[in-house]
């Protein structure tokens, strides 16, 4: 069983975290909920493809423990098989079935046979995929060809519709790539979906995962004062997040007169993470080093209005996928990735790391600057405006 953190989760956040994520809850949301890392919900999540799996539950007509128990007990005592079966209501050969496979009257042990019968039902039914190896062939060359699985599935019902065997839904196509555990299709083929999605989202959650363009009061980029573009004047900023493995994410900030660079630790994504980390982060900068900052349009800053009142900052966002519009910033995370390169685990970074190598960014001559550092730079601007 999948443990998130330490000590893990009970039975009822484990169910908590599934209704949740079915009902659309952000990884985020539900790392605040369960009082968990998102990383570590999102781990959790990952090893399922975000697909629920219902809990087992024995069928009404298979034996319970308590049968066996008394099955047991009948033959420590002596009992034929139809005597045993008075009392269970069963019939004496489903009695007697039961106890030669589970090592006949002389071996049988009620916990034993318990524990058998559990992990036979947990083996799961191979998927069409699995049994027919031409279906599988064809579907992840279509996967490569860019279509979509709902796209896979009505062309195959339409071109083979007298087979069954070269039918698959398209929900069976989906769970095979984000179930890699099933081995069926490669990880590889879900670089070809349209939504780049790692797991499987209730459509409940669409929605909330990508609110893009729906931040109350944002001011346009086009709003910014003239002084901000031409980098005069020090105290102005861009800003983004970085985003690495098990939902881990990192913000940078880097001011644009001289391209000094700042990285900030946060816990999550979510506004409130984001919001309270840069809030930390801003005031332990010298009073009036930072006028404003430039983000994207990303949900983690809807709660700007918070981060000014908080820092006095004036805040602007740039254009729905126009990342050039924080060109330095965009530089910036290039430089960054040296460091962190993709695919690491942004989580196990603590600030003090992240200060490390905002150190070692700020004390690297750079072409623009004429080989000047970004912290020379930085210091010589704030002392002729000071």
């Amino acid at each position: 069983m999948a443990r998130l953190g330490r000590p893990g989760l009970s039975d009822a956040q484990r169910r908590e975290l599934w209704e949740r994520w079915k009902a659309g809850d952000s990884i985020s949301d539900l790392g605040r909920a369960l009082f968990k890392n998102p990383g570590s919900v999102h781990g959790v999540l990952a090893l399922a493809g975000g697909i629920y799996r219902p809990a087992r539950k024995r069928a009404a007509s298979a034996l319970s423990a308590h049968d066996r128990e008394q099955v047991s007990r009948g033959l420590a005592a002596g009992h034929s098989f139809r005597q045993i079966t008075a009392g269970l209501g069963r019939s004496p050969s489903t009695i007697s079935r039961e106890v030669y496979r589970n090592g006949g009257v002389g071996q049988y042990r009620a916990a034993l046979a318990e524990e058998r019968a559990w992990e036979q039902a947990r083996r799961p039914q191979p998927c069409a995929l699995a049994l027919n190896p031409e279906l599988n062939r064809l579907v992840a060359q279509k996967l490569a060809r860019q279509w979509f699985p709902q796209q896979i599935s009505g062309w195959l019902r339409r071109e083979h519709r007298d087979t069954a065997s070269m039918q698959v839904s398209h929900e069976t196509i989906y769970r095979s790539l984000f179930v890699q555990a099933r081995r069926v299709l490669k990880k590889e083929l879900m670089a070809h979906l349209r939504t780049r999605r790692s797991m499987r989202r209730a459509r409940a959650g669409l929605g909330k995962e990508s609110p893009r363009g729906q931040i109350t009061d944002a001011v346009s980029i086009h709003n910014r004062p003239a002084q901000i573009e031409d980098r005069a004047v020090p105290g102005h900023w861009e800003g983004d997040l970085v985003t690495g493995t098990k939902n881990s994410h990192i913000a940078t900030l880097v001011e644009r007169h001289s391209r000094f660079a700042l990285l900030v630790q946060v816990d999550g994504k979510d506004t409130f993470r984001v919001v309270k980390a840069l809030t930390r982060e801003v005031k332990r900068l010298p009073e009036g080093l930072m006028k404003s900052l430039t983000w994207d349009r990303g949900m983690e800053l809807a709660l700007h209005r918070t981060f000014s009142v908080a820092t006095e900052v004036d805040v602007f966002f740039c254009v729905p996928r126009s990342p050039w519009q924080r060109g330095t910033n965009e530089n910036t995370n290039g430089l960054v990735r040296q460091y962190l390169p993709k695919g690491a685990d942004l989580s196990v970074y603590s600030q003090e790391d992240l200060d490390a190598i905002s150190l070692s960014l700020n004390t690297r001559p750079r072409k623009t600057l004429g080989y000047e550092t970004p912290a020379s730079r930085l210091q010589r601007a704030v002392a002729a405006t000071g």
